[in-house]
C-alpha cells in the first residue's frame, strides 16, 4: 500500500465543515443514484415550470386581446404534446448512450463537431438562465405571499443561489437527500391542487380567482404570430428534460433502463399538473399580475381563506418556492457534467475535468453560479425579462440530439430500428419547428442575445480546442530536442541581501549542487548592511567572493544582468538562488519582501533560468543538513518534464529521482509504461493520490524524506509559462505547490520554467 493510501483525509477545516470530507476516487461507485433520488435531482427543473409555463403564455396572450386567454388551454394541449414526443425520445436516447453527454454525446457520434458544439453551446447557455430564471421564479412565489420583501427580490435571489451551491459542493447523493422531499411536497401539493380544483368544477362550483395589479390587457387581435409567440413562451414547460441524458451515468446500474424509467415518471407527472393548471387558469379566471402568480391565484381560489384547506394555499405557495428555487438544482448536475466533457475533448478549460472532494465537478458548479448570480443581478431577477432568453438553447438542443440519432439508428440498424428512427425523427422536426418559432417570435424581446451567444461560445471552443493542440505539438516536438540536447550544464548566481537563517541554508545548496562553482551577488539598497562583504568573508569560511553590482538599477534589474551575461539553451541552465527570512510561517509574510516576489515573477518569465527558493524562518538556526536528495516532480514523458530531469543532473547529487502521483491505477500504468519506453534513465517513483489532489501525498512522501536523518530534499519542479488570457487555460499547479512548500522545513524548490509563449 502506497504512503498516499496511508495519509488520512485532510484534517477538517473551514471547508471541510461546509463541503464535508474528502472522497477518495474508489468510492464513486456509492454516489450513483437510485431513481428515487434522481427524480428530484435531476427532474426539479421541468416539474418546477409547471409554476409558470401556463403564466408565460397567458402574458402574451393577455397582452394582445383580453379575449384570448381561453386560448391558453388548447396551446397547452399542443405543448404536452410536444413533451410527450421528447420524453418518448429521449428515453431512446438514454438507453442508446449511456454515458453521460446528452446533445453533445449524440452529435459528435453522428453529426460531427460543429453540430455537437452548437448542441454544448445551446445546452450550457440554457443551464445558465435555467438557474436564472427558476431563482427569481421563486422569489416572485415569495414576494407574492409577502410584497414587502419586493425590494429585496435580488437580493434574496443571490441568497438562494448561494444555498444551493453550498449542497451540490456536498456532493450528487447529498444533494438529491436535501432536494428530495421539498420536490416530492411540491408534486403533492400540486396534485392536491389540480384534483380540487378540478373536483370543484365538474361540481358546479368552480371558484373565481382574485387578481391583484394585474397586467395591462390589449385590444387587438388574435393573429397566428401571437398564437405562436405564446407557444413558444409555454414551451418553457420542456426545459430539463435533456438534463437526465447528460447525467445518465450519475444513475445507478444499469445506467440506461433507470434513466428511462425516470423520464418516463417525470414526463407524466409534468405532462398531468402543466394541463390542469391550464384548465384551472381559464375555469377560474387567473390572470397575469404585477404581484401574485397564477399559481398563487389559483391556489388561493381553490382553498379560500377562512376554509378548512385554506392551509394548503401556503403549502402551495411554499412548496412552489421551494420547488423553484431547487430547480437550479438540475443545471448545476447538467452545466458541470457537459463542461467536464467539453474540457476532456479540449474545448474547454482543463480546470473543468477536475473533481472535487465529494466527486463532483466543483469548477463547473463555481462558473455557472457567477454568470447566474451576474444574470440575476443585471436583469433585476425579474423573470419576465429573462423568460425572452429562455427555451432557445434548450430546443436546438433537442433538435440536434434527436436528429443525431436518427443518423444512429441508420447506422447500427438493430432490431425495430426504423420505429426508433421515426420516434427521433419526429422528435427532431417538432422541436427544429418550435426551435424555429421562438427564435422569430422572440429574437427582438431579448432573444438575439442568446442568439449571438451560442456562436460565440463555438468560436470560443474551437480557440481553445486550437491552443491545447498546439501546445502539445510543442512539449511533444520539444522533447525530442530535450533528448537530443548535449550533456546539460548549470551556472548558479546566489543573491546575498543578508547574512542570516536563509542565507545560511542557500549556501549549504549552493555549495552541494554546484559542482563548477557559483557567484555569490549583493544588490546595495537602502537599509541594506554597508559591511556585508566582510560579514560574507568571515561567513562563508573565506570559501567564496561576494561581488557588490551597481544598486541604482535595483535588485532585479541587476540580476537579470548578470542572468543575461550567461549561456542559457536547452542544455544550458542559470540557477539563481534566493534566501528567504520569514519571522512566521504565514502567507501575509511573502508580501512583506515584495522585491523577492517581483523578481521570481520576472525571471519566470527568462528562458532557461531556474529560480531556487530557500526560505528559512527567523530563529530557527540548525545544523547543516547531512545530505541531499532530488526528487523531480513529472507529468509525463514532455519536454517540460524532461527539461526538469535534464536539470536535475547538472546538481551532480547521486540520489536523483523522478516522481509522479497519480490519480488512478490506469493512469499510473500508462505513465510507466511510458517511462519504460521513452523516459529517461533515471528511476521513477509513482505514488497514488486517491483524493485528486496531490498536496497532501507529496507532504507525506518529503516528510517520509525528511525524516530519515537531516535530510535536504531538492524538490525540481517543471513549470509552464504561458502569457495573456492563455493562463485561464491552464492548471495553476505550481502556484498551488510554492505556496505549500514554502514553509515546509527541510525542502527546497527549484521551478524551471518551459516557456511556451502563445
Amino acid at each position: 500500500m502506497s504512503r498516499a493510501t496511508l495519509e488520512a483525509p485532510p484534517v477538517r477545516t473551514l471547508k471541510r465543515a461546509i463541503v464535508g470530507r474528502p472522497m477518495a476516487s474508489g468510492e464513486l461507485e456509492e454516489t450513483l443514484l437510485p431513481k428515487t433520488l434522481a427524480l428530484p435531482i435531476f427532474a426539479s427543473d421541468p416539474l418546477s415550470s409547471v409554476a409558470y409555463a401556463t403564466e408565460s403564455a397567458l402574458v402574451v396572450l393577455v397582452a394582445a386581446s383580453a379575449g384570448a386567454v381561453h386560448l391558453v388551454f388548447p396551446i397547452s394541449i399542443a405543448i404536452a404534446a410536444l413533451l410527450t414526443i421528447v420524453v418518448a425520445s429521449y428515453r431512446q436516447t438514454v438507453q442508446a448512450y449511456e454515458t453521460s453527454g446528452g446533445a453533445y454525446i449524440v452529435a459528435k457520434d453522428n453529426l460531427g463537431t460543429f453540430p455537437s458544439l452548437v448542441g454544448a453551446a445551446a445546452l450550457l447557455t440554457d443551464y445558465v438562465l435555467t438557474v436564472a430564471v427558476s431563482i427569481a421564479a421563486g422569489i416572485f412565489a415569495v414576494t407574492s405571499l409577502a410584497p414587502s420583501l419586493e425590494p429585496h427580490k435580488v437580493l434574496l435571489s443571490l441568497g438562494c443561489l448561494g444555498v444551493i451551491v453550498l449542497i451540490n459542493l456536498r456532493g450528487v447523493r447529498e444533494s438529491g437527500l436535501a432536494f428530495a422531499l421539498p420536490t416530492y411536497a411540491f408534486v403533492t401539493a400540486m396534485f392536491a391542487l389540480v384534483a380540487v380544483g378540478l373536483v370543484k368544477s365538474l361540481l358546479g362550483e368552480t371558484p373565481h380567482a382574485v387578481v391583484p395589479h394585474p397586467v395591462a390587457t390589449g385590444a387587438g387581435g388574435v393573429t397566428l404570430f401571437v398564437l405562436l409567440r405564446a407557444f413558444s413562451s409555454g414551451s418553457t414547460a420542456l426545459t430539463g428534460v435533456e438534463a437526465i441524458a447528460n447525467g445518465v451515468n450519475a444513475f445507478k446500474r444499469p445506467h440506461g433502463r433507470n434513466a428511462a424509467t425516470t423520464l418516463a415518471v417525470l414526463g407524466a407527472i409534468a405532462i398531468t399538473l402543466f394541463l390542469g393548471v391550464s384548465y384551472l387558469a381559464v375555469h377560474e379566471h387567473a390572470r397575469p399580475s404585477q404581484t401574485a402568480s397564477v399559481v398563487s391565484q389559483i391556489a388561493r381560489a381553490t382553498f379560500p381563506a377562512g376554509s378548512g384547506a385554506s392551509f394548503l394555499y401556503y403549502t402551495v405557495q411554499a412548496t412552489t418556492l421551494l420547488i423553484l428555487v431547487l430547480a437550479a438544482n438540475t443545471s448545476f448536475q447538467g452545466f458541470p457534467r457537459l463542461a467536464a466533457l467539453l474540457a476532456r475533448d479540449n474545448f474547454a478549460p482543463r480546470q473543468f475535468t477536475n473533481l472535487g472532494d465529494r466527486l463532483v465537478f466543483s469548477n463547473g458548479m463555481l462558473v455557472l453560479a457567477t454568470l447566474a448570480g451576474l444574470l440575476i443581478w443585471i436583469y433585476s431577477a425579474n423573470v419576465n425579462s429573462l423568460i425572452h432568453l429562455y427555451v432557445i438553447g434548450v430546443f436546438t438542443a433537442f433538435t440536434l440530439s434527436q436528429a443525431g440519432m436518427v443518423r444512429y439508428w441508420k447506422r447500427v440498424r438493430e432490431p425495430g430500428w426504423r420505429y426508433r428512427a421515426l420516434v427521433n425523427g419526429i422528435g427532431a422536426t417538432a422541436t427544429g419547428v418550435v426551435a424555429t418559432i421562438v427564435i422569430v417570435t422572440k429574437f427582438a424581446a431579448g432573444a438575439w442575445l442568446v442568439t449571438v451567444a451560442i456562436p460565440l461560445l463555438v468560436l470560443a471552443c474551437y480557440a481553445v480546442r486550437r491552443h491545447y493542440r498546439g501546445i502539445a505539438r510543442r512539449l511533444h516536438a520539444g522533447a525530442d530536442a530535450v533528448v537530443a540536447a548535449p550533456p546539460p550544464r548549470n551556472s548558479t548566481l546566489l543573491l546575498v541581501e543578508s547574512i542570516d537563517e536563509a542565507t545560511a541554508g542557500a549556501l549549504w545548496f549552493t555549495e552541494q549542487t554546484s559542482n563548477n562553482g557559483f557567484r555569490a551577488i549583493h544588490v546595495p539598497t537602502r537599509g541594506t548592511d554597508p559591511g556585508i562583504k566582510p560579514r560574507w568573508f568571515r561567513f562563508s569560511d573565506e570559501r567564496s567572493h561576494l561581488e557588490v553590482l551597481d544598486g541604482s538599477l535595483g535588485v532585479t534589474e541587476a540580476v537579470l544582468e548578470q542572468v543575461w551575461r550567461l549561456p542559457r539553451g536547452e542544455s544550458s541552465f542559470v540557477t539563481v538562488v534566493l534566501p528567504e527570512l520569514f519571522r512566521r510561517p504565514s502567507l501575509l509574510e511573502v508580501f512583506r519582501h515584495p522585491r523577492a516576489l517581483l523578481l521570481k515573477l520576472r525571471l519566470l518569465a527568462e528562458p532557461g533560468v531556474v529560480v531556487a527558493d530557500v526560505p528559512a524562518l527567523a530563529g530557527t538556526e540548525e545544523a547543516p543538513p547531512e545530505r541531499a536528495v532530488v526528487r523531480v516532480l513529472v507529468s509525463g514523458v514532455d519536454a517540460s518534464s524532461m527539461r526538469a530531469v535534464n536539470y536535475a543532473r547538472t546538481l551532480g547529487i547521486k540520489d536523483t529521482r523522478a516522481v509522479n502521483f497519480a490519480f488512478s491505477a490506469d493512469e499510473a500504468e500508462a505513465l510507466r509504461h511510458e517511462w519504460v519506453t521513452h523516459g529517461p534513465r533515471i528511476p521513477l517513483e509513482i505514488d497514488e493520490a486517491p483524493y485528486r489532489d496531490i498536496g497532501n501525498p507529496l507532504l507525506a512522501y518529503l516528510r517520509d524524506l525528511t525524516d530519515a536523518g537531516r535530510t535536504e530534499v531538492v524538490l525540481v519542479m517543471p513549470e509552464l509559462v504561458v502569457r495573456g488570457l492563455s493562463r485561464a487555460l491552464h492548471k495553476q499547479r505550481a502556484l498551488y505547490l510554492k505556496r505549500l512548500l514554502l514553509f515546509e522545513p527541510n525542502v527546497i524548490l527549484a521551478s524551471v520554467p518551459y516557456q511556451l509563449m502563445r
